[in-house]
């Protein structure tokens, strides 16, 4: 059989924001009624310039697949990570197809981001601020206004010149008002909901930055030792992860050294109805999101579904 090759381009044509917004809202209600497997990752640090890192296996159920993605993070690049995500037939094992894991990861994680927030964002919430001006950035922003109407963002990042250019280029794309902030503080200080994409080891939100109802996304604590929320601001707020015990192993709470009594419940636990979400408007709400293989795999899916049938794709028969 043949093996679908999909690069950056391909994925992009082959994926709708909106319909895998609805795919992936179900699919943490799945995962939470029915988890299958429990995911696993295997790190290396390579230098002290890049990790190589393999996540598996990418389950659902609904869907007969499973993905495995191997990738390289190198957080000094553009992109940060570079690799494939490996889609398999979940009966057979035969490789259903190899794409591009950079924008894929992007993707689903935006249209993560986006459905945490509207389910545990304020109704009115529309003044975003973003920490990081990456890839990550923009998709969340892009991916937000699916799901809220946006009034104007606000965005920081340690390189002033990047916060400049992802400001003008958001609002070329969007014709939203976002504008680059000089300071963490100046970014958040009217936010309804605040954006961390960072490879920050160091936490630069604490309690007292943040207004009270503000809805935060944190998705640099991916791996051991990073931080981006304080122990203190954790304590204050209600936190939901997308995964327990890789959150307790690598998330935002093990990042500053609090455990499971911090973690009031997963996502998909809130949407399948087992547990509450935002309880009164005043409450500052955060999502931890390590990054699970069955979001790889919902995205991988989605995008595959279109790919198949698309004569301009390349293939190749690896037993040949």
């Amino acid at each position: 059989m043949s093996t679908l090759l999909l690069n950056r381009t391909d994925v992009i044509r082959h994926m709708t924001t909106l319909t895998l917004l609805s795919e992936m809202r179900d699919a943490f209600r799945a995962d939470s009624v029915q988890r299958t497997v429990e995911p696993q990752r295997a790190r290396a640090p390579l230098h002290d310039k890049g990790t190589a890192l393999v996540v598996f296996p990418g389950t659902l159920p609904g869907i007969p697949a499973y993905t495995v993605k191997v990738h390289a993070k190198f957080p000094g690049r553009t992109p940060a990570i570079q690799g494939v995500v490996q889609l398999y037939d979940l009966e057979t094992g035969a490789l259903l197809a190899v794409m591009n894991a950079a924008h894929l990861t992007a993707l689903r994680t935006g249209v993560v981001g986006a459905l945490a927030a509207d389910v545990l964002a304020r109704e009115d919430a529309a003044r975003v601020a973003l920490i990081g001006a990456g890839a990550l950035a923009s998709l969340q922003l892009k991916s937000l206004r699916l799901v809220r109407s946006l009034e104007h963002a606000r965005v920081y990042d340690v390189d002033a010149a990047r916060a400049v250019e992802f400001a003008h280029r958001m609002y070329q794309t969007l014709k939203l008002p976002v504008r680059p902030a000089m300071s963490v503080e100046e970014a958040v200080e009217d936010a309804d909901i605040v954006i961390t994409a960072t490879p920050s080891r160091e936490p630069f939100l604490y309690p007292g930055m943040v207004r009270g109802g503000t809805h935060i996304t944190a998705l640099g604590a991916d791996e051991p030792g990073k931080a981006e929320v304080s122990a203190g601001l954790l304590r204050q707020s209600t936190f939901f992860c997308d995964h327990r015990t890789l959150n307790l192993a690598m998330g935002a709470p093990a990042g500053v050294g609090l455990g499971e009594e911090f973690i009031h419940a997963e996502l998909g636990e809130v949407l399948a109805g087992t547990k509450r979400g935002r309880s009164d408007a005043g409450q500052v709400t955060i999502f931890g999101a390590v990054g699970l293989p069955f979001q790889d795999l919902v995205a991988a899916w989605h995008v595959y579904q279109g790919a198949r049938t698309d004569d301009s794709v390349q293939r190749v028969d690896f037993e040949v």
